[in-house]
């Protein structure tokens, strides 16, 4: 079994290994979730803040505190023997670069093999802080959910040339300071291609293609409840449910209520 820097390696490695296919990567916030991902050969599972919303009921992931993700990525690596587990960094757990290494111990303590913050040039020495302490990072840069208030919502990134070129020149830099892969989430097609072409490390996806550009980048990710319909109050446009659980809880649970 391969330990963490080992497991990031070989993502980083599949930049130019294409004998397995593209990248696959999924969200799993709980152990019986994250056990049959892993069983089922997903290649990174992503503890994302994004249980915020899809487990915890919040409006957004800026209410997603340390505690809250250390739980889960717990019990999500209990479930885990092969795939690679990320931790996401809250918000405001990785202000400074002293305070981010600590938010990364903490989440690997917990279980994860390595961890994902949101931005780009910015977060350049806290990354060199992180990985000088022996803990892989993968990047996050586009659309940053943990910036959903100060944008105005989730908005289509890189549509300018200025926006266009300061992602691209900060995804440069991510790669730059260390880390193994990046997360590109919600930009435009054109944007993730040249991102993709331009990096060394792997680029997964999400929400950055269209018919037009069906594979941007090098490796796709989802959200387990988008993927299986398990939340149907939203589904993001880009995403492709491929069940419909939520409709199976509801047949279910009224099947034994007539039961009784």
């Amino acid at each position: 079994m391969m330990n963490s820097t080992e497991k990031a390696n070989h993502i980083k490695a599949r930049k130019t290994d294409d004998t397995h296919g593209r990248i696959s990567a999924l969200t799993a916030y709980d152990y019986p979730t994250a056990r049959l991902l892993d069983e089922a050969g997903v290649d990174i599972i992503l503890v994302g803040d994004s249980l915020g919303m899809v487990v915890l009921g919040f409006p957004d992931t800026t209410h997603v505190t340390l505690d809250m993700m250390l739980h889960h990525v717990a019990a999500v690596s209990r479930g885990v023997k092969h795939a690679l587990v990320i931790g996401d960094m809250p918000i405001n757990t990785y202000d400074t670069p002293k305070q981010a290494l600590t938010t990364a111990q903490a989440l690997v303590a917990a279980g994860a093999d390595v961890v994902k913050l949101e931005g780009g040039v910015g977060q350049v020495e806290k990354i060199k802080t992180i990985i000088a302490a022996g803990i892989p990072v993968i990047g996050h840069h586009g659309m940053l959910p943990q910036r959903v208030l100060e944008d105005g919502g989730y908005k289509k990134k890189g549509k300018t040339k200025e926006e266009f070129q300061a992602i691209l020149e900060g995804a440069i830099a991510l790669e730059q300071a260390g880390c193994f892969a990046l997360v590109l989430e919600s930009i435009t097609p054109e944007l993730a291609n040249e991102i993709t072409t331009t990096l060394s490390i792997p680029t997964i996806g999400i929400g950055c293609e269209n018919k037009e550009h069906p594979q941007t980048c090098d490796g796709e990710i989802a959200v387990i409840t988008d993927l299986i319909g398990s939340y149907p109050w939203f589904v993001p446009p880009f995403a492709t449910p491929r069940a419909d659980v939520s409709w199976e809880i509801s047949r279910s649970v009224s099947e034994y209520i007539d039961s009784l």
